[in-house]
């Protein structure tokens, strides 16, 4: 059966920072899957709620039959119920479906005072939905006016203790578990309520259930940035459920995420802006099997990589006209860069984690000694044995591009590794792709062209494969920054692997 699955049953904010539109912003950045069965639409901003249109109870329900009956659901959270009726509709309903876990978030009045839930609906809440509710998460105002309601007596609180109190008498009304949240109360550090803005040190929240009394504390943070917080916060907690946690884990969780959502908010809108939502959910640029596309279409790589695959030693190699020294002297330094790039693959090896991995570096490292040995073939054409070449010194370009490849493999980790080799795995693949399939590259004659089909034949094409697919595999693992400082390796070997074509072109 499918995981996370959480229906949302409340009103639209047509601006996107509370209601539905934040339920799912909140429940796909927990990696759930939101469902939404709308009760009302409220024309409204960040300065209040304009007018409300509200769905038929009727309607509510096929929403709310269409979504368990075929998908399923894991948790049910509600938030604006708008009616009486409609109340009396979602009970039934999650009684009907067998739902086992619901999140009640009583909205009652708006954070601008709009009065969004009629006495009668107030109390058809109480006596219908609390009984069968896993959580209800009021506020003080919601917990008062519930307590008026049932006809128990309340008291303004001015401590923790008193919040702890009106936490009881609200779970004594039916709910298996009570979140009072203390937003609307801020307190002094020695936990009384705080009589001037000075005084605001901390904001409180109490759980209870299973008679047990869970105190989260906040630091206050003084902003304006809190519209759709109780929305966010009992759609954090269903997501928590969802996703097996406890409910004390989940609570605290979703206190620390909406906590954090307030902190790093940015002003939206002339009056109470939202939240952040996404604070903590990584966000990569690129779809799943289009991480190289990516890095070669991007802006910054695109003068290094252009110049590398589009350097004048690769137009002399498609047209015959690079000297024959040139191509001696430049197959030797890359026989003696072949050993380095197979050192570096062997370091990747050993560095890898798993069995895949190590494997598919050592099946490079073969690839590497087969084209080696198309270098020895190539060289003995031109009167150069195997001994001359392993004889010769490194010159300062191979070296230098060796080293950094081999550095990187030593200095940061495994992935970093791969990207500093892959300019030179898939760059060569794509310069022979692009010369072989050129008609102007010239065949009859050139005694580049075997060079040419070196690199498009099936050995080479695997390598390339083998080493993209790695790459796609573990850049979807990595976080936004990282894949930064990749790219910036990336196009630093690439402007090392054209300072190999500027030594062989006897730049």
């Amino acid at each position: 059966m499918a995981k996370g699955r959480v229906l949302v049953i409340a009103g639209s904010d047509s601006s996107g920072g509370a209601g539905l539109e934040a339920d799912q912003k909140v429940i796909t950045a927990h990696g759930c899957y939101a469902m939404t069965a709308t009760t009302a639409l409220t024309a409204q901003n960040t300065l209040g709620v304009v007018d409300i249109h509200y769905t038929p109870p009727g309607f509510v329900r096929k929403l709310i039959d269409a979504c368990i009956s075929d998908v399923g659901v894991d948790v049910v959270k509600t938030g604006m119920l708008a009616s009486a009726e409609t109340i009396k509709v979602v009970a039934d309903a999650l009684r009907e479906h067998h739902v086992t876990t619901t999140v009640i978030d009583p909205v009652m009045v708006s954070t601008s005072g709009h009065q969004l839930l009629p006495a009668q609906a107030v109390r058809d809440l109480r006596e219908i939905l609390l009984p069968i509710a896993t959580i209800i998460t009021p506020n003080v105002p919601e917990a008062m006016l519930l307590l008026s309601d049932s006809g128990k007596s309340a008291t303004d609180a001015k401590n923790v203790d008193d919040l702890i109190e009106i936490a009881k008498a609200i779970q004594s009304l039916g709910p298996k578990y009570v979140l009072v949240k203390g937003g609307h109360l801020p307190f002094k550090k020695d936990g009384t309520v705080a009589e001037t803005t000075a005084e605001k040190a901390l904001m409180v929240d109490i759980l209870y259930g299973d008679e047990a009394v869970t105190k989260i504390e906040t630091l206050y943070q003084p902003s304006k940035n809190t519209h759709g917080t109780g929305c966010s916060l009992a759609s954090a907690i269903a997501s928590n459920l969802a996703n097996g946690l406890t409910m004390v884990q989940a609570v605290k969780r979703a206190c620390r995420y909406v906590e954090a959502g307030i902190k790093t908010a940015t002003d939206l809108g002339q009056g109470n802006g939202p939240i952040n939502h996404f604070h903590s959910t990584y966000t990569l640029s690129f779809p799943p099997g289009r991480f190289v596309e990516y890095v070669l279409e991007r802006e910054d790589v695109q003068p290094a990589w252009k110049e590398h695959t589009e350097h004048s030693f690769v137009a002399g190699l498609a047209d015959g006209t690079l000297p024959v020294e040139s191509f001696k002297h430049y197959l030797i330094q890359d026989y003696l860069f072949l050993i380095q790039f197979a050192r570096a693959n062997s370091l990747a090896a050993y560095k890898a984690k798993t069995i895949a991995d190590i494997a598919a570096a050592a099946k490079i490292v073969g690839h590497i000694h087969h084209e080696m040995g198309l270098h020895i073939s190539y060289c003995k054409e031109f009167g150069v044995t195997k001994e001359e070449i392993e004889a010769t010194e490194e010159s300062q370009a191979c070296t230098a591009y060796t080293r950094y490849v081999l550095d990187i493999g030593q200095s940061q980790d495994w992935f970093a590794l791969q990207v500093a080799l892959a300019p030179c795995l898939i760059g060569y693949g794509e310069i022979a792709k692009r010369l072989y399939a050129d008609p102007k590259t010239k065949r009859d004659g050139n005694i580049y062209w075997k060079w040419i089909e070196n690199y498009v034949a099936d050995d080479y094409v695997e390598a390339v494969n083998v080493g993209s697919a790695l790459l796609e595999r573990n850049a979807v693992l990595q976080s936004p920054q990282r894949i930064e400082e990749l790219i910036k390796i990336f196009i630093h070997a690439t402007k090392m692997e054209t300072g190999f074509w500027d030594m062989g072109a006897g730049h």
